[in-house]
């Protein structure tokens, strides 16, 4: 079975590579989002099974999104990948529900590892 994704990130550069990594290990990739508001559109239209999410985003966090899709009870897996490396940040990502939580700059392994663990490959 084919699972779908969506890529949340400002940088293309990393969009374009977290797309990479996801496609050529047979995920379909069925959206990008650049900022906050794009994601949040893109989740409820597109009904992605899990979403790589930055915390850093122009317009809104990482954590506020998990916040939304949680007041809004919106069950989708989440993979954090972010250059927000501290403790804090992490505890609360988890805490709010995100899978897992991937301090950039990450492996095409842990990527990969983290998107089966979550998926329950």
């Amino acid at each position: 079975m084919s699972r779908n994704i969506l890529v949340v990130d400002d940088s293309g550069y990393s969009r374009a590579t977290i797309k990479t990594i996801l496609t050529e290990s047979g995920y379909n990739v069925i959206g990008e989002a650049k900022n906050g508001a794009e994601a949040l559109d893109l989740i409820v239209e597109l009904k992605p099974d899990l979403i790589t999410l930055d915390n850093i985003l122009p317009d809104m966090s990482g954590i506020e999104i998990l916040r939304v899709l949680k007041e809004q009870n919106i069950k989708v897996k989440v993979i954090m990948i972010s250059a927000v490396g501290q403790q804090s940040a992490i505890e609360e990502g988890l805490g709010l529900g995100a899978n897992a939580y991937i301090i950039k700059p990450f492996t095409r392994e842990k990527v990969l590892e983290e998107v089966q663990a979550s998926l329950g490959v």
